[in-house]
């Protein structure tokens, strides 16, 4: 009876005081961190595979990776950070177990010069409003795929996970300067490689002013 009154007083907690229940022996603040965020790792994994299976897979193998090294966690990043990074080298090793490699003809981007159009570049991944939001997906899912890994998972992070550049330099491990540079090639590419394949997207380019916060 005392542990069913456990768990409503634990999902009212922050992440840093189940990490640390969790540490002390109690399983119920793990499973309250699952419960908060196997949703948004669910959306994750799914966009780099269809399997339903495989998505599975791969988010409990977050999971038990995150429990096994929860004593590596350091409550200076946020937990979801942590998990996150986990979560992505997670994919990566899946697809390559399967034969699947992600990288692809991977270049520096740090490498190469070139000014930072935010506002010209965003346009290229937000597809005509009049299509229909299934072909969308659809586009944007053949589009991502044939994108090097290092560009494709930025763009996840920052367009379709809507991180803010702070969290994916944490959870890349670079600075906000090289998420930049990598964020101005993948757009690029991304925004060539659509033309290429849907020419009707370049009557759609315009330049309204962005006030996107970077914060």
């Amino acid at each position: 009876m005392g542990a069913l009154m456990h768990k409503p007083s634990l999902e009212s907690q922050d992440d840093s005081l189940l990490v640390q229940g969790t540490l002390e022996g109690d399983p119920l603040c793990f499973e309250v961190l699952v419960e908060r965020y196997q949703r948004r790792l669910f959306g994750l994994v799914r966009h780099y595979t269809r399997s339903a299976v495989e998505v599975e897979d791969i988010v409990q193998d977050t999971f038990l990776k995150a429990f096994s090294r929860l004593e590596t966690f350091q409550q200076s990043s946020a937990f979801y950070t942590w998990l996150y990074r986990i979560a992505v080298n997670t994919i990566l090793d899946f697809m390559k177990r399967q034969g699947r490699s992600p990288i692809r003809a991977v270049e520096d981007p740090e490498a190469v010069g070139g000014s930072m159009d935010e506002t010209t570049e965003r346009k290229s991944i937000r597809p005509d409003a009049r299509l229909e939001q299934a072909e969308i997906s659809e586009i944007t899912r053949s589009v991502m795929d044939d994108l090097p890994e290092i560009f494709r998972t930025v763009l996840v992070m920052r367009e379709l996970e809507q991180m803010r550049y702070q969290d994916i330099a944490d959870v890349l491990q670079v600075s906000i300067g090289t998420v930049e540079s990598r964020l101005f090639r993948a757009r690029a590419r991304f925004k060539k490689r659509l033309l290429q394949l849907h020419p009707e997207f370049a009557a759609t380019q315009s330049n309204p002013s962005d006030e996107e916060s970077k914060s």
